[in-house]
């Protein structure tokens, strides 16, 4: 980082590096800080002079993405299952796969045969499956613990980096820098679409990447607001899942999981594209355990959608539930964190540019 700071060539790229020139040291939270700013698009190391093999080695999209992999598990909350981000891509596959295995198992049991395998259709279908006491009553457990861990890794971060709340100026910069991915661009003052992109294994830059994460990110809003929406027509409209086929909630998750799937198998395809000289090894278990799961979340959403009135219902919306419990329950755990700690390196960094 002293090199860096000496040099300055890279001043352009992202918020990094401006963000090192108003420091002359660099203690524990400024490393967090930085890490967590860095969006590893690698445009500073194919720029480097200094990079190897020049002695110094400098080598910052790897250096960073290390920090940043500890720093979620110095965040996590409770502590002791900071231990899960190591061997991420074995613990993600497995809690998932318990979600998945437990779901099924349970309703096996549970139901009748002729009514598991049966056919049924309108509204109230999915809980002649399972109650909705019970569909509902799971994730709102889930949640409450995801938020809370949520909150508690939220105020870590901002306590060990020293962030200070510069208002709502500041926020409204980070959500559009979020929102657009400005830093993805290989340029900081690019917009939505503009800007050379990143680097790829063939040192060519492209804007890939870019768009597969937005498409990743806006399709798992989409869904979110589908879930929502379904929540408001049970509770406060008083009508039941499954809803026809042009209503809200039906249209904004397939549109949602359509986009989602497109996304992340993205993802992956650029996540092995990558420069090895730029990839953080360590942690790509992590990176692949996220981008899979997000996909068969999607993936089998859209599925149960496809089969919702045939005799497959049944286990399809258990194998959906079963993902989507085990996903919701590893969340904090795994590399969703990147955006939580991302956007408060982003308001940070919107107020030290502002201040000056």
């Amino acid at each position: 980082m002293q090199i860096c700071n000496a040099c300055r060539y890279c001043e352009g790229f992202c918020a990094v590096f401006p963000a090192m020139t108003r420091r002359r040291q660099f203690d524990e939270g400024d490393v967090g800080y930085l890490a967590n700013l860095c969006h590893n698009c690698g445009a500073c190391y194919h720029a480097c002079q200094y990079a190897p093999p020049h002695e110094f080695g400098v080598n910052v999209p790897q250096a960073l993405a290390a920090a940043r992999n500890d720093s979620y598990a110095a965040y996590a909350w409770p502590a002791p299952m900071a231990g899960l981000f190591r061997r991420n891509g074995l613990v993600v596959t497995l809690v998932i796969s318990s979600g998945l295995a437990i779901t099924v198992g349970v309703m096996l049991a549970m139901i009748a045969p002729q009514l598991f395998w049966g056919v049924h259709v309108g509204e109230g279908a999915f809980y002649k499956i399972m109650p909705h006491t019970v569909m509902a009553g799971i994730p709102l457990v889930i949640s409450a613990f995801v938020l809370m861990s949520f909150i508690m890794g939220w105020r870590r971060y901002w306590r060990h980096t020293g962030a200070k709340w510069g208002g709502f100026v500041d926020l409204f910069d980070a959500i559009k820098a979020a929102a657009s991915l400005r830093h993805l661009g290989g340029d900081s003052s690019s917009t939505m679409l503009s800007g050379p992109g990143c680097p790829t294994g063939d040192d060519r830059s492209s804007n890939s990447r870019r768009i597969y994460h937005q498409l990743t990110m806006y399709g798992f809003l989409l869904c979110f607001a589908a879930t929502s929406v379904g929540t408001i027509y049970h509770y406060v409209f008083g009508r039941e899942a499954p809803y026809g086929y042009l209503e809200l909630p039906v249209v904004l998750g397939t549109v949602g999981g359509i986009i989602l799937c497109i996304g992340t198998a993205g993802l992956f395809v650029e996540k092995r594209r990558m420069h090895p000289s730029v990839r953080h090894d360590e942690g790509l278990g992590m990176d692949y355990a996220f981008i899979v799961s997000l996909f068969f979340v999607s993936f089998t959403g859209l599925l149960l959608l496809a089969v919702r009135e045939t005799s497959y219902m049944g286990v399809t919306l258990a194998i959906h539930l079963g993902v989507v419990y085990g996903f919701f329950l590893i969340l904090p755990f795994s590399k969703f964190v990147h955006g939580l700690y991302r956007f408060a390196a982003l308001i940070t960094s919107a107020g030290e540019a502002r201040r000056g």
